[in-house]
């Protein structure tokens, strides 16, 4: 019986290497890019969800057309972030172990680049890089691409997501004319689109399912509580799905330490995966994360880009991200190759209008459901231990030793004694941390008043963008001018780094930015504004000052309560016999605006976005990632 692969064009010894790793019969985007890119003569842009088996459609086909007698660099492929290139790097090689010669360089930051100087200097026929180490590669002139007649973008959408777009330009200026760019992404904004005309001529297009919509395999939840109860609600959440094996997604770097630590103290087997890691680090957490000897992995965006772990059960989204069209990764987490998943977002009744947003981009309708009762969860709980117990695998050999003396200890208890006391040894446990837990769901009058308030503010938004300068703070907040903008090639999260690093306050300090044109706005702590204008003193951008001053407006009169939480750190729950915890996340302003939109950059991270700042704990911590820092320190460029 002929092999479906090898219907599809690839040689044997492919096939074979194929079989080897498990795959039996071709992915969708795998049957229908193949035979088009074995072609070799057109570019080539195909749309698919991550876990479609992307990395295969254009693997096999580059084996098949690179000159493996050669070893100089025939193809390159770029792609967002470290994680990914090692996985694309490490799937190629597998792919291609029985062909002689082939040679396979991963390129990434925070690895040795002697080491990597050395392996392209060995012979290379296929470069997998990240695009600020490939800069760096490219600028000691060690590597010649004058032979690359392939380049792949892999992940487009992040990458530009990620400010890569200037890096790309960069380097495809290296390669020749005459190469064939092949061009995948799970979504088609207008930049990708903008790609795919400057690069590309008449690219022949491949869309699986309709574009930027989600993988149908995935069910999509949300829970609307207060803001200040998210991390209770996210306990919740696992706690009544005992064999959860999730990621669970936050905005920033600080949010996913934080995240982490607090429900690692709570008795939660869970770790930490952002841009600040080493890659030693990196590749720990997430050893334990592909072995399942961790439950929980809380990650960025642009960490968790290449996480490609089969059997995630869950994904939850601690805080939805900035750019909708985000969600359809992180959700892409779970459900991959062909399973089933679910997707949760965490939500205050502001941000319900977001999730109709993000429906009408991924064709899915969500499902509001309702955070479990305690005496849900203890249920739960209960039979998912009784199901477990049922369903243990039983060594005879090495228990059978034990089985006498533990029919003497169980001698005076009946059949029924001894199953109420095990199954009580878990039991016991939840039903005293949740015998008076709280409702967490929202009341109808809640979310009622949270949307008035959200078309309200949309609708004072709109009006504000002519009256800007004349609208005040919120309580508590003293409103200041800069004279930069989004014409700086600012983001807000560059903004939000730049007005920390530069004012020498802590993130957890700023409030709400707004981006214009030519200035901005900027919400700081009251307490701050007088020695952040002072450090401010003879700053320059680009060779000109930076002029930043009070905006002469009048707080609002707001109680800043309701979405914002308290001051006391993560939510008032603990877990068995942890350390109860008053207040709500977010460490006084609320998690949903803790990183004050700013968004996690990762390998590319534009500057320090806090620079000393206070944990929950009270602890002083310090979390300066370096300015400009990009790819664990690769390449340095400073912004500011």
């Amino acid at each position: 019986m002929i092999n479906p692969f090898s219907k599809l064009g690839i040689s044997d010894d492919v096939v074979n290497a194929v079989k080897e790793l498990g795959f039996e019969n071709p992915t969708p985007i795998q049957e229908q890019a193949i035979p088009v890119l074995l072609e070799g003569s057109n570019d080539f842009v195909g749309l698919a969800q991550t876990g479609t088996g992307k990395t295969a459609a254009f693997g096999l086909p580059l084996l098949e057309l690179i000159d493996f007698k050669s070893n100089k660099p025939q193809a390159l492929i770029l792609c967002p972030t470290r994680e990914l290139c090692l996985q694309i790097a490490n799937d190629i090689r597998n792919f291609s172990k029985n062909k002689p010669n082939a040679s396979v360089v991963a390129v990434y930051g925070g690895a040795n680049i002697m080491q990597q100087l050395r392996e392209i200097r060995n012979g290379v026929q296929v470069v997998v890089a990240t695009p600020g180490r490939m800069l760096d590669i490219i600028g000691r002139k060690a590597i010649d691409f004058s032979n690359v007649k392939y380049v792949v973008l892999d992940e487009a959408d992040e990458m530009l997501n990620m400010g890569f777009q200037e890096d790309i330009n960069d380097i495809l200026s290296t390669t020749p004319d005459e190469k064939k760019t092949w061009l995948f992404s799970a979504t088609m904004p207008p930049e990708v689109r903008r790609i795919a005309k400057n690069y590309m001529e008449n690219p022949t297009e491949l869309t699986m399912g309709t574009k930027n919509t989600g993988n149908a395999n995935i069910e999509h939840e949300y829970y609307v509580v207060r803001a200040r109860d998210k991390y209770a609600a996210l306990k919740r959440i696992v706690d009544y799905n005992p064999d959860i094996f999730g990621v669970v997604f936050c905005k920033t770097k600080m949010d996913t330490q934080d995240v982490a630590e607090h429900l690692i103290k709570d008795g939660y087997n869970a770790d930490a995966l952002h841009g600040d890691l080493s890659q030693q680090q990196r590749d720990k957490v997430m050893k334990r994360f592909r072995e399942r000897s961790m439950q929980l992995l809380i990650a960025t965006d642009v960490a968790a880009r290449g996480i490609d772990v089969n059997d995630v059960t869950h994904v939850i989204n601690f805080a939805l991200p900035d750019e909708i069209e985000s969600y359809t990764h992180r959700s892409g987490r779970t459900a991959r190759a062909g399973k089933t998943g679910t997707s949760i977002c965490i939500i205050n009744s502001k941000e319900v209008g977001k999730i109709r947003q993000i429906e009408k981009i991924i064709g899915k309708k969500f499902t509001k459901a309702e955070l479990p009762t305690g005496f849900d969860v203890c249920e739960k709980q209960l039979f998912g231990l009784i199901h477990r117990v049922h369903n243990v695998d039983v060594n005879e050999e090495q228990i059978g030793q034990y089985i006498s003396r533990i029919n003497d200890e169980f001698a005076d208890l009946s059949k029924e004694e001894i199953i109420k006391k095990f199954a009580s040894l878990e039991f016991n446990r939840f039903l005293e941390y949740y015998q008076n837990a709280p409702d967490l769901n929202i009341s109808a009058d809640e979310r009622e008043r949270g949307e008035r308030g959200e078309r309200g503010g949309r609708e004072r938004g709109e009006r504000g963008e002519r009256g800007d300068r004349g609208r005040g703070a919120e309580a508590g907040y003293a409103r200041l001018f800069i004279n930069v903008g989004s014409v700086d090639d600012f983001t807000r999260g560059d903004l939000l780094s730049f007005v920390c690093n530069h004012g020498r306050i802590s993130g957890k300090a700023v409030g709400k930015i707004d981006l214009k044109g030519v200035f901005s706005f900027v919400e700081v702590e009251s307490e701050t504004a007088e020695s952040l204008l002072a450090n401010f003193k003879d700053v320059q951008y680009n060779g000109r000052e930076v002029r930043i001053e009070m905006s002469g407006d009048a707080p609002r009169s707001s109680n800043r309560g309701g979405d914002r939480g308290g001051r006391g750190g993560f939510g008032g729950e603990r877990r068995g016999g942890g350390e109860r915890r008053g207040g709500g996340y977010g460490g006084g302003r609320g998690g949903e605006r803790s990183g004050s939109g700013r968004r996690d950059r990762g390998e590319r991270s534009g500057g320090s976005s806090e620079g000393g700042f206070r944990d929950f704990s009270g602890r002083s911590r310090d979390d300066r990632g370096g300015s400009g820092r990009r790819e664990g320190g690769d390449r340095s460029r400073r912004r500011s």
